[in-house]
């Protein structure tokens, strides 16, 4: 069964005037289709991989066959990367976290404000294309800022993501052209802070601290890719 390019939950315009409507038309219907497309196209060979999610793909990429494992990489990055930062986004934002993001923001990172001038440094310096991610260490139990490469995904290194911004300059160039920093400073109003909680609560809860101390990956189907 072929993937599928997921409809926005908004409409193209619902961001202005953080983020413009010919630029979310481009990203979602172009940028985030192709990969999608081309994820489907190196998986045709492969039709026994149609039982995976992309989930599991990632998950279980050394077990890809190494003539599509470059492709579903990218590709499969590509996909879950765009799903992740549409949804962590939305029409007139939280403004600031609640709940029990808050609080392990606060613990990891001393206050919000630190928090958010340490991811917007860690994104406004990443190197070319790519991606800033807010992550959960699986062996230390903490949130912790990293920034992955073109369309890496937090899920080949096992690391649970809560919160994501595309660096990529097509997601901001139409409007912000080379000012990366503007950019970041409009993504922040429109953050969904709600389902960042959300997703660190699942993570919460689906690993206990002692599997989390030993570095476990969360659990994929047992269907087997070979």
């Amino acid at each position: 069964m072929a993937h599928k390019l997921p409809p926005l939950r908004f409409g193209y315009d619902a961001l202005e005037p953080y983020i413009d409507a010919e630029t979310m038309e481009l990203h979602h219907d172009k940028h985030h289709k192709a990969y999608v497309d081309n994820l489907n196209k190196a998986l045709e060979p492969y039709p026994q991989l149609a039982e995976l999610t992309v989930e599991d793909l990632l998950h279980r990429l050394d077990q890809v066959p190494e003539t599509i494992r470059t492709a579903v990489r990218n590709n499969g990055g590509g996909h879950v990367n765009h799903q992740f930062f549409w949804d962590i986004l939305r029409p007139r934002g939280d403004g600031a976290p609640k709940g029990t993001i808050a609080d392990a923001i606060k613990r990891d990172f001393g206050s919000f404000e630190q928090f958010q001038s340490l991811f917007t440094d860690a994104a406004t310096r990443h190197f070319g294309a790519g991606w800033a991610f807010l992550v959960v260490n699986p062996s230390r139990h903490r949130l912790e800022i990293v920034s992955l490469p073109n369309q890496d995904s937090v899920l080949v290194h096992g690391t649970p993501g809560l919160l994501c911004c595309d660096v990529w300059e097509h997601a901001y160039y139409l409007k912000y052209r080379n000012r990366r920093p503007d950019y970041l400073g409009a993504w922040w109003k429109v953050i969904a802070w709600d389902v960042v909680d959300e997703r660190l609560r699942d993570v919460m809860a689906a690993t206990s601290p002692a599997e989390t101390a030993g570095g476990a990956r969360p659990s994929v189907t047992g269907v087997p890719i070979l």
